[in-house]
């Protein structure tokens, strides 16, 4: 991948240079010119075509933001009921990933989405400890966690 983002700025700099256009919208020309070359030759490369990844990497990113934005409202709810009808509690959540990165990765999209926290990663990285400030079905919000945040960190480091 770093090979084929370096080819594609040095298309963009051939692009320009030939062009003797050193503005920011030569550049861009040059670069999605590169993108469309690279495409093009992607199946003589063994490594996947590059902005697949970065696809990938945006819609976590996305993502984040929705579930932040989702949770946040669902806290301020919880903040202005005049009845608190909170169910907090700890589940144990088993995870699919495998290696250290990713389950830290998935730990700290955890903490960050307010109304959750991871308190302990198992020895094996297999398990984690979620205190959620809600929990009406710990296996509903194990599916969310599974369908939402795993798969797109499978999605980036795997693909």
């Amino acid at each position: 991948m770093p090979f084929q983002i370096l080819l594609n700025l040095m298309i963009a700099l051939l692009w320009m240079m030939l062009n003797g256009n050193w503005t920011a919208s030569g550049f861009i020309v040059g670069y999605v010119l590169g993108i469309a070359v690279l495409y093009v030759v992607r199946k003589f490369r063994p490594e996947p075509f590059y902005l697949t990844k970065v696809w990938a990497v945006l819609k976590l990113i996305v993502l984040l933001i929705r579930e932040l934005l989702i949770s946040s409202f669902e806290v301020m709810g919880h903040i202005l009921r005049p009845k608190l009808e909170m169910r907090p509690g700890i589940f144990e959540y088993r995870t699919e990933l495998s290696s250290d990165w990713e389950v830290t990765i998935l730990s700290c999209l955890i903490c960050l989405t307010p109304g959750t926290l991871t308190l302990e990663v198992s020895d094996d990285n297999q398990t984690l400890y979620i205190h959620a400030l809600d929990i009406s079905d710990v296996g509903e919000m194990s599916g969310k966690i599974r369908d939402t945040f795993e798969k797109a960190i499978m999605e980036v480091t795997r693909s």
